[in-house]
């Protein structure tokens, strides 16, 4: 044994003394000297030739001459000759010792440094303020934990004799502080750091910090209060109980390993040990053996393990071991530990150890190409309509280092269910069973792509852009398919640049650039497009430019492009290409002596474009349907909204490589408006109607949901390129332009007509006997209304004059009369517009003689060549200075830009109708301000559906009612309120 003794001496160091009965010969007794101060006899070093080598050389040249004095167990004071070692020295001391049987209280210090050692590895110190001679000093504290609190009393318990004599608590807390803040900052040393780059509070902590390092009092002080806060704000466990989780032994293996060799197991069958353990004074974890505890530890743990089963009530259905308290586990409640039970007993208080070797794995989709000798599929190139060409991939992981899983991987996760999967031999977890579910979905996907069925390609589209809640995990990659993975990537297509041609003789605005990349890309990979330009920015050049591109350089002969639009807009495609690209060959299939099948296709095989009408498309459909079409352009692609119509059948029915629809108004009415065009150039992308009504039309129209309207954006964003003229890359190229309604009131004559229809109308709703004609009956007083409104000429149509006697019987044509000539002498040219062709009539033949000249009217019983002349007639600098146009003959596709002031005379009460009809004057190529005027008859039915319209203008963006018909569905005292003239309507 060493023959050495120590004892720790507060603000002294650790005292170090020889046995009496091992003393060399020649030293004194210390009993022959009296007194604390002096020291020892012999004047030479002690030897040290039967101590250890690291020990004799630590104590070589040191002198036992201090004399200490040692009170023994008994209470018996005696002065030894001893020497003091500080801190450092008193810890290589004790570490040198390990090697060498010692005394108690060696050993006892020893053990005390060692809990010291695992308290500061364990982090479970910070910084703090001491008083060291009556200055403060920035020392490192353990943080009173309960388990710090509850060793650092078992250790004073422990206490041998004579540490316990000498000093008792108030050493053995002095020894604590300076081990403490010793091992601190012997953890904290770090070669080649210099302490003066730290600030003073940092460096003050650090090893071999300088006694005189300047430390503000104001912020020692502010620190003190801060950490004394901090160290003395630990919670209180509530429990000793912890409860570790491990593993069941079902075999090795890891993602890398082959899943064939391994032989199917059953997840039921499997227990996973819940081993209850606790918590030692010194923070070790130790599992529970009942039979070594104390009454009063057992009370403790069973108590804890009440409120485990309270915290987490499935415990109760765990199998016991009756060899000891621990739980067996199925896999199914495993699962469910992990989900919600490790959180609930965590908040009661009770620690939970899961096993590290569970990972949280992400899983994801990945659809990729099949092998080439099985698929068609064409790299880069495939369009849509190779998607049926590609499968579905499972993987864990993202990005490059993905683990893509093999069919026995998805035949052995089809065994299990839950959150926590077996896979390759390693056990996995991923939240809300989503391994399970997309390895089903994958599964399903599989089975369906090798039926003899064709795949919907709507469907599959879906599940790429919009499948939040259909697809269980995110589809993340896209091999094989760039322009689907730009999609998922980025959630838009990114069309390279198109060089403008050298056929086309016009220079594009960025914007109309920017169209002629994208309809370029969507051509090239085979996907129809929706350009949905506001009215005016030049879709029609566009689209020439893209013709022009197609047939630039040597590019290979292509089938012609068929335009099919309405007959208003067909002497505008034509002369639109013979202006910007008279090389192209244009030929014009409409008339009665259009090209019969015997002629046609000779005229077809030397045209480049060929130009028909909605209604030839419908006639011709089975000798337009024989031929085979590089591209359909489908002009004001609205009109085919309704997918039952004969002219929707028909141009769907014409086989083309390539589709692209054109309208200023995607969303004229309603939602489905937007699905029918979409159909009409990628089939079946955006599902059925009926599916479309329930996942997007109804939300958004009737409940408004954001969440529905982003979903929608993001499936249509790709292949609908919408640019509107309040966007400021376009401002710059359009002149400004002022919105007015101008409120008028009724002619006393006006009223009384108006509030004889009122009455008529409510006598109806009240007689039971017309009240399944209740819908007719309400908009038949709408249009009469109307009319009313407009004038009461229109309404009798008795012939009788605008004007009697020299005053005006209407409000608003005597409004009009003077706007007309105010904008013809101010130099302006003006567009007026009514939905009614009768009373387009009595105001073209009363402004012609008012204004002694004559003013054209077009409308739907205007032939094409009359049209044609119609509209180039008014494009003239010296054309007539106003034209009057319904709105649904006037109201797309002209260009009327000589025209700056449109007035709409009455209401159609569909914003995005009017502003088509608008857009007539206010597009590309207009120079001058323009002035749009809405007329309104004040306290009638007019003003009060105005206003609502004003309410809801943003939103008719997305959708509006269906025309005029939801008025009908409303309840008598709310027509009434709504139909009833008010006092302010009638003028004096």
């Amino acid at each position: 044994m060493l023959p050495l003794h120590a004892v720790w001496r507060p603000g002294v160091g650790l005292g170090v003394w020889r046995d009496a009965s091992s003393r060399p010969p020649g030293e004194s007794d210390p009993a022959d000297t009296a007194g604390e101060s002096g020291s020892g006899n012999g004047a030479d070093a002690p030897t040290t030739d039967d101590l250890p080598a690291g020990i004799a050389e630590m104590l070589a040249g040191r002198r036992f001459r201090r004399r200490l004095p040692v009170i023994d167990e008994f209470g018996g004071r005696t002065f030894v000759d001893a020497l003091t070692l500080g801190t450092p020295s008193a810890v290589a001391f004790l570490d040198l010792t390990r090697s060498t049987p010692v005394s108690g209280e060696i050993a006892w210090y020893r053990h005390l440094l060692d809990g010291i050692r695992r308290m500061v590895a364990a982090g479970a110190v910070a910084p703090g303020v001491a008083s060291v001679a009556g200055e403060p000093t920035l020392r490192w504290h353990t943080i009173p934990t309960p388990p710090w609190r509850t060793w650092l009393s078992v250790m004073a318990a422990s206490a041998p004799g004579v540490a316990e004599t000498n000093g008792g608590a108030a050493a053995l807390a002095d020894l604590t502080a300076e081990l403490v803040d010793h091992e601190t900052r012997a953890r904290l040393r770090v070669g080649g750091r210099q302490i003066g780059t730290q600030p003073p509070l940092i460096a003050a902590l650090l090893p071999d910090a300088p006694q005189d390092l300047p430390i503000a009092v104001d912020r020692v002080a502010s620190a003190t209060a801060a950490w004394t806060s901090w160290n003395t704000g630990v919670p209180e466990p509530d429990s000793a109980l912890v409860l570790r989780l491990f593993e069941p032994d079902d075999g090795t293996g890891g993602l890398d390993a082959d899943a064939d060799d391994l032989e199917p197991f059953d997840a039921d069958a499997l227990r996973w040990r819940l081993q209850v353990c606790r918590r030692s004074a010194d923070g070790h974890i130790e599992p529970v053996a009942p039979h070594r505890l104390d009454p009063h530890e057992l009370d403790q743990i069973t108590s804890g393990l009440a409120d485990a089963h309270r915290a987490f009530p499935e415990l109760g259905q765990a199998e016991p071991d009756h060899a000891n308290l621990d739980y067996l586990l199925d896999t199914r409640l495993v699962g469910a530990l992990f989900d919600s039970g490790a959180a609930a007993l965590t908040a009661a208080g009770i620690a939970m150890l899961l096993p590290r070797t569970i990972a949280e794995v992400r899983p994801t989709l990945h659809l990729r190409a099949r092998p080439v000798a099985t698929s068609t599929a064409r790299a880069a190139l495939v369009g849509l309509a190779e998607i049926r060409d590609f499968e579905w991939r499972l993987a864990l992981g993202d990005g490059p280092g993905a683990v893509e899983l093999t069919e026995a991987d998805l035949e052995e996760l089809a065994r299990q269910r839950g959150d926590l999967i077996r896979l390759r031999g390693v056990w996995v977890r991923a939240e809300g069973a989503a391994l399970s579910r997309a390895a089903a979905f994958v599964t399903a996907q599989r089975a369906a792509s090798t039926t003899d069925q064709p795949a919907d390609m709507g469907e599959l589209f879906g599940l790429l852009t919009d499948g939040a809640d259909r697809v269980p995990v995110p589809v993340t990659s896209v091999k094989g398919l760039d322009w689907l993975d730009q999609i998922a990537e980025s959630g838009t297509l990114r069309p390279e640049s198109t060089p403008v041609p050298a056929l086309l003789d016009v220079e594009l605005r960025p914007y109309q650039q920017r169209g002629l990349d994208w309809l370029a890309y969507l051509s090239r990979i085979g996907i129809g497009g929706v350009l949905a330009d506001d009215m005016g920015l030049g879709k029609t050049v566009q689209v020439i430019a893209l013709l022009c591109h197609e047939r630039a350089g040597d590019a290979p002969r292509r089938e012609p492009t068929l335009i099919v639009c309405p007959m208003s807009v067909v002497g505008n495609w034509e002369r639109e290409i013979a202006r910007f690209a008279a090389d192209l060959r244009v030929l014009v299939h409409h008339g009665p002596a259009r090209n019969s099948r015997a002629g046609f296709g000779s005229a077809r095989a030397d045209a480049d474009v060929v130009i028909t009408t909605f209604a030839i498309a419908t006639r011709d459909r089975e000798l337009l349907s024989a031929h085979r079409w590089e591209r359909i352009v489908v002009d004001e692609a609205q009109h085919l909204k309704n997918v039952a119509t004969a002219a929707a059948k028909a141009v769907r029915a014409i086989p083309a490589r390539h589709r692209v629809a054109l309208t200023g108004t995607p969303v004229e009415n309603r939602l489905e408006d937007l699905r029918a065009v979409i159909d009409l150039v990628n089939p079946g992308m955006l599902g059925s109607a009926s599916g479309f009504r329930a996942r997007y039309a109804e939300p958004i129209e009737r409940d408004r949901d954001p969440q529905a309207v982003r979903r929608l954006s993001a499936i249509t964003r790709p292949f609908v390129l919408r640019r509107e003229k309040t966007d400021p890359a376009i401002l710059a190229d359009l002149p400004e332009k002022s919105e007015m309604t101008v409120r008028v009131n009724l002619t006393v004559e006006q009223a009384a007509l108006y509030r004889a229809i009122i009455d008529e109308l409510m006598a109806a709703l009240r007689d039971s006997r017309q009240r399944v004609l209740r819908r007719r009956t309400v908009l038949a007083a709408l249009t009469r209304l109307k009319q009313i409104c407009n004038h009461p000429a229109h309404y009798l149509a008795d012939g009788s004059p605008l004007v009697k006697r020299g005053a005006h019987r209407s409000g608003k044509v005597e409004l009009l009369a003077d706007m007309v000539t105010t904008s013809i002498d101010e130099g302006d040219r003006v567009l007026v517009f009514t939905q009614f062709a009768a009373f387009g009539e009595l105001l073209a033949e009363w402004l012609t003689d008012e204004l002694a000249t004559p003013v054209p009217l077009l409308h739907g019983g205007v032939g094409r060549p009359d049209r044609d002349r119609m509209v180039a007639d008014f494009q003239r600098d010296d054309g007539p200075p106003v034209m009057l146009a319904t709105l649904k003959a006037g109201g797309t596709g002209l260009n009327l830009t000589a025209a700056n002031h449109v007035v709409h005379v009455d209401r159609w009460w569909n914003p995005a109708v009017e502003d088509q009809a608008t857009d007539r004057a206010y597009r590309i190529g207009q120079t001058r301000r323009v002035q749009v005027s809405r007329f309104v008859c004040v306290g009638t039915i007019e003003e009060r559906i105005d206003d609502m319209i004003a309410a809801k203008r943003e939103l008719s963006r997305l959708t509006v009612d269906a025309g005029e018909s939801w008025l009908a569905d409303l309840g008598d005292e709310a027509l009434l309120d709504l139909f009833r003239l008010r006092d302010e309507a009638v003028s004096e």
